[in-house]
């Protein structure tokens, strides 16, 4: 790795923490450089635009999280969806998580408003997710694993919703009420 690849990445990794912490209110192009330590041009020398640094950041944070998922539910993991659905949200829902999913709410409000270059961020995200959760899925032969994988994704982030929005801790208790749900 070249001396402009190792800044580069020392780039991303401020970022990430800085869109964890700000979220998205703070993304423009100099506000971005500040959050660095390094001016709009050297930002433009790492990078061709604002949208590839937001791209390059988000998967950073994508992958810190995909870590972080995979030490709790390890790969070669063969759960059915109630129990993986349980698993994960009482994951996502704790208070170390709130952090990841308050910005991807907002990733993801921002690609529903069509905000480049969020779609496309979101759409290479959720592709990763559903691989994650539908290798972690034990299900009957002939389910619609796809599916199922997106139902599950779905059921984790209203989760991370619920957390996000209440005072109280109503989403670890919706969580067990869902995987009751689910198991019926």
């Amino acid at each position: 790795m070249n001396i402009r690849d190792t800044q580069r990445q020392a780039v991303i990794e401020q970022l990430a923490g800085h869109l964890l912490e700000h979220g998205l209110a703070r993304t423009s192009l100099r506000q971005l450089a500040a959050a660095a330590g390094v001016s709009d041009r050297m930002l433009l020398y790492y990078f061709a635009d604002k949208a590839e640094v937001l791209a390059a950041v988000m998967a950073r944070v994508a992958g810190e999280l995909s870590t972080r998922l995979a030490e709790a539910i390890p790969d070669g993991s063969a759960l059915r969806p109630a129990e993986l659905v349980r698993s994960a949200a009482a994951f996502t829902t704790g208070p170390d998580m709130r952090r990841f999913m308050r910005l991807w709410v907002e990733v993801v409000a921002a690609a529903a408003r069509g905000e480049p270059p969020f779609p496309g961020i979101v759409a290479q995200i959720m592709a990763g997710f559903r691989a994650w959760v539908d290798a972690r899925l034990e299900l009957p032969a002939g389910a619609d694993r796809e599916a199922i994988s997106a139902a599950v994704i779905a059921v984790i982030d209203g989760l991370a919703l619920v957390d996000i929005c209440s005072e109280d801790a109503l989403a670890p208790r919706m969580a067990g009420a869902l995987s009751i749900l689910l198991s019926d």
